[in-house]
């Protein structure tokens, strides 16, 4: 059992959620957990009074400082995630300057370690090769999201506090895979709900994916690791969307999108969803931004993650069939959200 304060910023999100569940699992009995007034509890039904809940804004000097009175180590996973342009702005000020804070206050109030939750969005392209690495340099290009810039400034402010004596350390998920949200949110799960439906088209692309559970379980074997000042590519495959969206589908019963989007599709798309966002005033289920993106095709390396302790990764194609399984629980019973279970 350990009884180290720990403080978990973003606890009600998609990974600071799993993360909680992890934690508790593991023994720790001396959580603190961040959230705002207005979250949702629910992927943390069943655990939430098992920690202390503070309400804190990341731009909120006076919440976090007392967020972070007596707290050993943080796990900074608050994040805004939106492909809009429109939330630009919001997620410069929440991510950076809120990670800036977070930062700033880790200094001063003696934190032991910080882990920040960055993206694979914050990492650079290499202009001739697809493959990408924890060295691969930022690129200020047109491709870049504003979610990966408002990333990549929140990193550039843990990297500036790792020079002024703060130990920390990163890590840089690909798309994370795994049950929660089904509906109306940003999280991978509504990807199920669109094939569930009938998607007829797929992205010519290829990214990299991993299990929620991959991310958490990574998290907290650096967090009690001597590692500091390193960040770590966290990537259990590389897949084209195509096989992504069959798999999913099979594991649904349905039929898999059958029509790869050409550079026209793909344009009238992201300004057709982009209106009928306008008409029914709710985020469109893609943006120009991910339209683009997803054409592309890059391969993340995961070799220094394998390297830094034992680890193995859950196979993408179980990750699928444990959530479609939830999926279609979920959806004889109004989406209820859902959390994949930790396996031993």
């Amino acid at each position: 059992m350990s009884s180290k304060k720990i403080l978990i910023t973003g606890a009600t999100g998609f990974i600071g959620a799993y993360l909680v569940r992890y934690l508790l699992k593991q023994g720790h009995t001396n959580l603190r957990c961040m959230k705002q007034r207005t979250s949702s509890m629910a992927l943390l039904h069943g655990v939430a009074d098992q920690v202390e809940w503070v309400d804190a804004d990341l731009l909120d000097l006076a919440a976090l400082e007392a967020a972070l009175d007596g707290v050993q180590q943080v796990f900074h996973c608050a994040a805004v995630v939106s492909f809009q342009a429109k939330d630009s702005r919001k997620m410069l000020k929440i991510n950076a300057i809120g990670t800036a804070n977070i930062v700033n206050l880790a200094l001063e109030m003696g934190v032991k370690k910080l882990l920040h939750v960055s993206s694979i969005a914050a990492i650079g392209r290499k202009p001739n090769d697809p493959n990408i690495d924890e060295k691969t340099a930022w690129q200020d290009d047109g491709w870049n999201s504003p979610y990966g810039i408002s990333k990549h400034q929140a990193e550039m402010e843990v990297w500036r506090g790792i020079a002024e004596g703060l130990n920390a350390v990163i890590v840089n998920p690909a798309n994370v895979l795994g049950s929660g949200f089904w509906e109306g949110r940003t999280s991978t799960g509504q990807i199920f709900h669109k094939i569930w439906k009938g998607l007829r088209f797929y992205p010519q692309g290829t990214t990299g994916f991993v299990d929620v559970r991959d991310v958490v379980r990574f998290m907290a074997l650096l967090m009690e690791s001597g590692m500091r000042g390193e960040r770590y590519i966290l990537s259990a495959e590389n897949w084209p969307f195509k096989r992504l969206f069959d798999e999913i589908a099979t594991s649904l019963g349905v039929k898999p999108p059958s029509v790869g989007v050409t550079p026209l599709i793909r344009e009238l798309a992201w300004r057709a969803a982009w209106l009928a966002g306008k008409l029914t005033d709710k985020p469109p289920f893609i943006t120009k931004q991910t339209a683009r993106s997803s054409a592309r095709s890059f391969f993340y390396v995961n070799k220094k993650s394998l390297a830094a302790f034992p680890f193995e990764y859950i196979s993408i194609s179980q990750t699928i069939q444990e959530t479609a399984e939830q999926f279609l629980r979920g959806a004889k019973n109004n989406f209820e959200p859902a959390v994949l279970p930790f396996h031993d």
